[in-house]
């Protein structure tokens, strides 16, 4: 066992004993260079013990221009299990690992496909996997193997990642946004050992004794960093050792040990500190590439001897330095030239049909000034990243490119090519730093206004601010002329962001915007689905709701067929059409969309876009009262957030909550949704209010319902825009202030009007009914019951039944009451609305009758997650097509079953099938 690291070493261990007992298991060392994260996870490989299969990736930091290079390197040696997998994930490594031909693949699709190849091998014998100096992995691979770490379950699997900390220009390669891929895992801190350990490793290392007061200065010198212990004192003269040492400086340790192992390459013969430089420059470690190399600077192999007798590197069939600081003291030792000339010799012995990226890459770095050629080659190299799906490698591509171009009109293209693909990656920082070199062209006119669509994209991006519409539109206007397509396209978004991004208020920015995009060039051809959906918005937002209604029906209705989504441009503006059709208060039309929207996003493993499409479906089950089905999905989203490190989205589980009337758990989802936002005002606070009134009417908090729900009436985006209105109307007229109801009932009975669908017309209807007295409210209340009953909202039913059979008890209508408010409570209950429920529970025992308690279901015990699989599992679907829609390995899939099966009481499939799930 490592000295000083008992603890450490037995936490690891207790992941293999569970990886033996059928359990997967995920570990991120931290700590600085040198601290023994290397050293901790080869003495663990070393006892693995019979039975474990070992996997070793070591991340390098020229590689991390290479997409996928630190996936290959963990996954070649597994490939060929991977005919077991589902087509489309063979595809989606293939084409990944530049094996096949296709298009991209989404990095999520790969990590499904690396979850499933890690399983599959793990069939055979529990699976290590380490991966070393993760910090340095292209960012492809340290995304996709985050991915999979978060979706381990049952599978026999441990991934344990080192990393070093950040300093002295270790930046991560995890994300081009400079933010950590590994963040949020299961983490141990590795720290300086104990001052008795860091003595007895000293003496241990020196062979030597030592002064006291010589021993003392060193280990605090090296601050209990296990290889400063052993490599500080290299090298140093005897009489230091035994008379003085020099005294702690503020230097880090790492660069200390980076200094030492600098000062020892420095006293090498020049051949031998060329050798090593050229094997510093090469990351792949291949021994026969670096003597190609060395042969083209008239080296041979006895230049090799000195830094092998120096402990610095060993060369037999791979080249192992001692430690990744003795490859970054050579490379940044040396002087530019002669890197020039050891990355010229490496261009020279590579391949360039076999590895023609590499080959362009090392060239760059060869280059001093600019080369047209080169950068042309670097060009080539990210348009094959791209279609990899390696955008981060491509961006970096294009940047070295640009930096070698003469011509100032392409290099500034080329330039603005790599901010656009970084921002493709999730780069959006970096991508807007690019732009500004970009900027400072010349561009022409196409580039200009691709340079201004990219900055209002980015700005979008990071801020949601009020500005982004302005800067949508001044990009659409300057492409007209030039792009017309791309000018429409680009008019569409800027109302959508005007919709999301619109403060409190009547709307009057969002009218400018539609105003402003009646200035858009006609369609070049014939009307596709976005120029419908472009036509309707702008006259729905500049002549009225009613107006817009018939051409945005037209445009919702051009989705309804199953082949509209089967282009690019029908998948891209799904995610739209589904909320304009909620705007229109269609339930119907929005619950096929929003079902073919996850349907299609799922199919085409875009898992980036999949949160946002499954919490709008989630929303639109809420509304139908299949409160279960809604929990199911809002799980997956927050579960998918999580694995793929993206910003939480909240908006799902909190209406979810509302409804059911868990009141500190809404409260807490309400702050953290409006914490979360980009601004204090806009369509996502909005709608995180509304959320917060449906609550406060659900316990009968009239006045807080009334204070949030006007502020939910703000919201410009179509869907919720509608359906805060009757929320408010309840609220003001049971708080005594119906005058308040006034205008937004003349809002809601003015859009069901013009909608003309069931709900609108069921919501208004109760909403009068509230507002009136007499034979005429009740003759709304009934007319809301009809109309409700044929639109697909079960929830807005049981609440129409609830607000009449309360309106009836004030009455004195006793019986009549009971009926309605039976009804409501059966409904309510059933669907887990447990605020409203307990509303038409009191009523009923002021009737003078007994409400019924709900019966528990042996389903009650179950996660979301397992109902989810129980359900999937009913219809029939095999475990590996669950766990394909689920993102998880089917073993994992397989042990949720057998707890599913435990909790239920059955043994089989086949009994899942026959019992009721909610």
């Amino acid at each position: 066992m490592l000295r000083g690291r008992r603890d450490e070493h037995e936490t690891l261990r207790q992941l293999l004993v569970r990886a033996r007992d059928g359990h997967s298991g995920v570990l991120v060392l931290r700590g600085e260079a040198g601290i023994g994260k290397t050293a901790l996870l080869q003495d663990l490989g070393a006892g693995a013990g019979h039975g474990f299969r070992t996997e070793n990736v070591v991340g390098m930091e020229s590689e991390a221009e290479f997409a996928f290079a630190g996936l290959h390197q963990l996954c070649a040696p597994l490939l060929a299990r991977s005919r077991a997998l589902p087509e489309p994930q063979q595809a989606a490594l293939g084409v990944a690992f530049g094996l096949r031909d296709g298009a991209a693949p989404d990095r999520f699709l790969v990590g499904l496909a690396i979850l499933n190849l890690l399983a599959e091998v793990a069939e055979d014998g529990p699976l290590l996997c380490v991966v070393d100096d993760a910090q340095w992995l292209d960012q492809a691979s340290a995304q996709v193997l985050a991915f999979v770490a978060r979706r381990v379950v049952a599978e026999r699997v441990v991934l344990l990642f080192a990393l070093r900390d950040r300093g002295h220009g270790d930046a991560g390669q995890g994300d081009p946004g400079d933010v950590d891929a590994f963040t949020g895992l299961p983490e141990l801190r590795l720290s300086g050992l104990a001052d008795t350990e860091a003595r007895t490793l000293l003496a241990t290392g020196v062979g030597t004794s030592l002064d006291d007061e010589v021993r003392d200065r060193i280990v605090a010198e090296a601050r209990g960093n296990p290889l400063a212990l052993l490599e500080l004192p290299r090298g140093v003269e005897r009489a230091q050792l035994v008379g003085g040492f020099e005294l702690p400086d503020v230097v880090s340790v790492p660069r200390r040990i980076e200094d030492v192992y600098r000062q020892r390459s420095d006293s090498l013969p020049a051949a031998t500190r060329l050798l090593l430089l050229v094997a510093a420059a090469e990351p792949t470690g291949e021994a026969a590439l670096l003597w190609r190399a060395a042969a083209h600077l008239d080296l041979t192999a006895e230049a090799a001897a000195p830094a092998e007798a120096a402990d610095l590197v060993e060369i037999d069939i791979r080249v192992r330095f001692r430690h990744p600081l003795v490859r970054s003291a050579v490379y940044q030792a040396a002087t530019p030239p002669d890197r020039r000339r050891a990355h010229h010799a490496l261009a020279a012995a590579t391949d360039a049909q076999r590895d023609p990226d590499r080959r362009a890459w090392h060239r760059a770095q060869a280059v001093l000034g600019t080369d047209e050629e080169t950068a042309a080659e670097l060009e080539r190299s990210a348009g094959r990243a791209r279609a990899r799906g390696g955008l981060a490698a491509a961006a970096a591509f294009l940047h070295r490119a640009a930096e070698l171009t003469p011509e100032p009109a392409r290099r500034g293209a080329r330039t603005l090519d790599a901010a656009h693909t970084m921002h493709e990656a999730g780069g959006s920082a970096v991508a807007a730093q690019l732009l500004e070199v970009a900027a400072q062209g010349p561009l022409d006119d196409v580039a200009g206004a691709r340079a201004q669509l990219l900055r209002a994209r980015i700005a979008f991006h990071l801020t949601r601010g009020a500005e982004v519409p302005g800067m949508l539109l001044d990009a659409a206007t300057r492409l007209a002329p030039l792009d017309p397509a791309l000018s429409r396209e680009t008019y569409l978004h800027a109302i959508d962001a005007a919709m999301i991004v619109s403060g409190s208020g009547d709307g009057r920015d969002l009218q400018k915007v539609a105003e402003a995009a009646t200035a858009a060039p006609a369609s070049p051809g014939p009307p596709g689905l976005a120029d419908l959906l472009f036509d309707g918005l702008v006259t729905m937002f500049t002549h009225g709701y009613a107006a817009g209604v018939p051409g945005l029906r037209r445009a919702v209705e051009a989705f309804r067929s199953e082949g509209s989504t089967g282009d690019a441009d029908g998948r891209r503006w799904l995610w739209l059409a589904s909320r304009a059709a909620g705007g229109l208060l269609d339930s119907e039309m929005a619950q096929l969309l929003a079902e073919r929207n996850v349907r299609v996003t799922r199919e085409a493993g875009a898992v980036a876009a999949l949160p946002g499409a499954l919490v709008f479906l989630s929303a639109t089950q809420v509304t139908q009262g299949n409160f279960g089905y809604a929990a199911e999905l809002a799980a997956e989203s927050e579960a998918i957030t999580q694995a793929t490190g993206a910003a939480p989205q909240h908006y799902a589980q909190l209406l979810l909550s509302a409804w059911r009337g868990r009141r500190t758990e809404t409260v807490e989802l309400h702050a953290a949704m409006v914490r979360e936002a980009a601004r204090p005002t806009g369509t996502l606070v909005a709608l995180a209010y509304y959320a917060l009134s449906v609550l406060h009417n659900g316990h009968g908090d009239y006045p807080a319902a009334l204070a949030v729900g006007e502020r939910a009436c703000d919201a410009h985006e179509l869907t919720h825009g509608s359906t805060a209105l009757p929320e408010f109307i309840e609220a003001a007229v049971r708080a005594g202030e119906p005058e308040r109801a006034a205008d937004a009932l003349e809002r809601l009975c003015a859009r069901a009007q013009a909608s003309g669908t069931p709900f609108a017309l069921g919501l208004a209807a109760r909403s009068r009914a509230l507002t009136g007295t007499g034979p005429a409210a009740e003759e709304d209340y009934r007319e809301a019951v009809d109309r409700l009953k044929n639109s697909r909202a079960a929830t807005h039913l049981a609440r129409t039944h609830l607000l009449y059979g309360e309106w009836l008890r004030r009455e004195g209508r006793r019986q009549d009451a009971r009926e309605q408010l039976r009804t409501a409570h059966e409904m309510l209950s059933d669907m887990g609305a447990e605020a409203f429920a307990d509303r038409a529970a009191r009523e009923l025992r002021a009737t003078g009758e007994h409400p019924r308690g709900r019966t528990a279901q042996p389903t009650d015990a179950l996660t979301a997650q397992e109902l989810q699989i129980a359900r999937l599992v009913a219809t029939g679907a095999t475990s590996r097509e669950v766990g394909t829609q689920l993102f998880l390995s089917p073993r994992t899939i397989e042990a949720h079953l057998r707890s599913v099966f435990r909790k239920l009481g059955i043994t089989s499939r086949r009994q899942l099938r026959d019992l009721p799930l909610p």
